[in-house]
Parts: structure tokens; sequence; C-alpha cells
């Protein structure tokens, strides 16, 4: 509690800014943006992209071949009902062989902003929809190899409007989770999508007695 007091005091996020601020100044003076000498395509995919960069090393001045997945933004959704629960979907992931328990996401189509996405992606997975999407986070999934972002949106007061209606390559079940249970379940690995993770994180960073004003 005295570090949440904490973290409030002018004084303390004066020191954090400061903190921040030196961590910056370090980067600068220590770290070096490589330099491209050369990026082309590699393979095309449905859903993403394989290019090619050529840098050189500005600390040996080595050139270096480096792939990059290229992709569309990616949106999350954590749609929260009137009682909060939270809907969630437990689905097939390829890449594991497996299946996980998730909140609702997907592409930003081009012409598209987030929030439409987030809109779209809510409704299409579990026939939820709310009247108000929020913001509350966006980051890099992995900056080592990925070009794109990822926004996470929170959907308050989410109802059943219709059937969900997946695309063909998806196979989806909607499940209610209580929000006081999502912390338990990372915990104990039950969630272990770390984008996911992420967005829950974003989430409980503003608001902190976890149900904010759903």
């Amino acid at each position: 509690m005295k570090n949440q007091r904490d973290l409030t005091n002018p004084g303390s996020l004066n020191r954090m800014e400061s903190f921040i601020n030196s961590l910056a100044h370090k980067e600068n003076r220590m770290v070096k943006p490589w330099k491209c000498i050369q990026s082309r395509p590699t393979q095309t995919f449905r859903v993403f992209s394989i290019r090619t960069d050529t840098s050189v090393s500005p600390r040996t001045g080595m050139e270096h071949d480096f792939y990059i997945i290229e992709s569309r933004d990616w949106i999350n959704i954590i749609p929260i009902t009137p009682d909060h629960q939270v809907v969630m979907v437990r689905q097939y992931r390829h890449g594991s062989r497996r299946v996980t328990l998730e909140i609702p996401g997907g592409l930003v189509d081009p012409g598209d902003t987030p929030e439409k996405a987030a809109a779209r992606e809510l409704l299409e997975e579990t026939g939820y929809q709310s009247k108000k999407y929020v913001k509350i986070g966006v980051v890099n999934p992995n900056p080592a190899i990925f070009n794109n972002r990822c926004y996470t949106f929170l959907a308050r007061n989410a109802t059943k409007g219709r059937a969900p209606m997946p695309d063909q390559t998806e196979d989806i079940e909607v499940v209610l989770v209580p929000l006081s249970h999502i912390p338990e379940l990372i915990r104990k690995g039950k969630i272990d999508h770390a984008i996911v993770i992420g967005a829950f994180y974003q989430y409980f960073l503003q608001y902190p007695k976890g149900l904010g004003k759903p």
C-alpha cells in the first residue's frame, strides 16, 4: 500500500520521470540505430510477409541480414459485461497445437481504425458488442522480428447481440470468466498468451481495483 501511495506523490512521479529520461540519455549515448543499406521482400503469406534487411552494425561496421515479419496492426479487446465478467474465447492455436483461453482479437483491415476493428472482431468472434471502446494501451508484440503494433481496447457493458460468426479457419467457444478470477488464471498458467497477459496488465494498471467503471 505504501508503494501505491508513493506513486501518486508528485515527488515520486518526478523522480520516475527523471529516471526514464536518464535511461533515454544513456540509450542515445551508448546504443545507436543500425543503418539499413538494403531492404527487400522475401515471401508473402495470407496474413503476413517477410522482408530481409541488410544493416550495418554501428559498433563493428559489419553487415548482417535480419528477417522481419511484416503484419498489419493487431487489436485485443477486453469485453466486460455489466455483471463484471470478461467475455473470453477458447480456440485451437496451430503454433502451440493446443486450445488456449484468450480475449477476442484480430487484424486491423486496410482503411479501418483500430477501434473499428475491435468492434468488428468482438462481434464476429463472440456475438457481443459495446457502445463504448476505450483504448487502454499499445505495445510492440515483439520488436525483434515484428514491425507492427497491438492495440488493446476495453469494451464497457458488453452485451450479447447475436450469434458469433467466426471465420472458416476458426473454431471458437465463448466463455464468461469473472474479472476477479483473471489474476489467478494468469498465475496458474491457464492464460498464457503473452499479448493477452500484456492486455490485462495494462487494464489492471489503469483500474487497480479491477472493476473500474464498466
